[in-house]
């Protein structure tokens, strides 16, 4: 299992690596071709929910859509001027690195090898996850640990493979690994009985469990073997776009820290004293144009999109059918991890 694990990475690393000239032919000024073009091109996982996934009319919607909604609302007051293109885990990142989007927002890991020897970057963390299981509750597991033994459906070329193999040869386990060229075809397999366990991060399995036909019939296992910082990625060679998509986040962030609502933006543009809400939604100073923007992109982001905590609700928290609890993903000020940097 490990060997064969082992020849999957080390031939998707090639193909990667393969495809690191066309990267630097297409690094530059993103955001040039972004107003070119008349749209942002988005990366996107092929479905789900919570993070990326289509409604019955077509429209997607989820937290990393909402982050390119926000981009592109920054740059066109239009957060709609948005062509997704949905990738698979094997080619999420060689999409990135040929130019084919502008940036992958696809609940993708960021890791010292991808960051440093694969062609892009991550400008930010819009999500902290980290690696579980889902089991049917008829197997009578409750913890990690009583896997021994099991079949896990997993996908592959994903660092969510390499955590299932390190986890289970650090705890002197065995298991079956049978992986799959998606994560609906892992957790097809789980419901339809072909294995005993399915693995990702934890709020994939949250998000794919609402799938099933009898989604009560099935728990999620408490620990958590890794961690996951998930994020947007760009390609490198272009340090303004990088820029631009962390600011972003950034904004948004600042905007739930100081009370700046998708309701209220309007209210607070021409009434707040605050000075860092005055410099946030472009009153003061001129911080659209080191952007390349205009100096109301952040009153832009909010006023379409909103802010951090009103997409994280209404995606995957309070106001969706996945209910996660905000915890890392919570303002730093709640003793979660996303923090405000100053805009000034």
């Amino acid at each position: 299992m490990l060997k064969r694990l082992k020849t999957a990475a080390l031939g998707l690393g090639l193909a990667l690596a393969a495809s690191s000239a066309l990267a630097q032919t297409n690094s530059g000024n993103t955001l040039e071709r972004v107003k070119q073009r008349g749209e942002l091109v988005c990366g996107m996982h092929v479905g789900l929910p919570g993070f990326g996934v289509q409604d019955g009319n077509g429209r997607w919607n989820g937290l990393d859509i909402d982050l390119c909604r926000a981009i592109a609302a920054a740059i066109f007051n239009d957060p709609n001027k948005i062509k997704f293109v949905p990738t698979t885990p094997q080619m999420r990142f060689l999409v990135v690195q040929n130019g084919e989007v502008d940036l992958l927002a696809r609940n993708a890991t960021y890791t010292m090898a991808r960051d440093t020897a694969q062609g892009m970057a991550w400008p930010t963390i819009n999500f902290y996850d980290g690696q579980g299981f889902m089991v049917r509750k008829a197997l009578g597991v409750t913890d990690a640990k009583g896997l021994n033994g099991a079949s896990i459906c997993v996908t592959q070329g994903t660092t969510t493979e390499l955590n299932l193999a390190d986890y289970f040869r650090t705890h002197n386990l065995k298991y079956e690994g049978i992986a799959f060229a998606t994560n609906e075809e892992g957790v097809k397999s789980l419901e339809a009985g072909r294995c005993d366990a399915f693995t990702t991060d934890s709020s994939g399995l949250a998000a794919e469990r609402l799938k099933f036909a009898k989604p009560d019939d099935f728990t999620i296992l408490p620990e958590l073997i890794s961690r996951e910082p998930l994020g947007p990625a760009v390609r490198r060679g272009d340090e303004n776009w990088f820029a631009l998509v962390r600011w972003v986040h950034y904004a948004m962030i600042n905007a739930e820290e100081f009370g700046v609502t998708m309701a209220n933006v309007d209210e607070q543009l021409k009434s707040s004293s605050n000075p860092e809400v005055r410099r946030l939604l472009g009153a003061d100073g001129k911080f659209g144009e080191a952007l390349g923007l205009t100096n109301d992109w952040a009153y832009r982001i909010v006023k379409h999109v909103g802010n951090y905590g009103e997409a994280f609700e209404r995606n995957v928290g309070s106001g969706s059918r996945l209910l996660l609890k905000r915890g890392l993903n919570d303002l730093a000020s709640r003793g979660g991890l996303q923090y405000p940097y100053p805009i000034r």
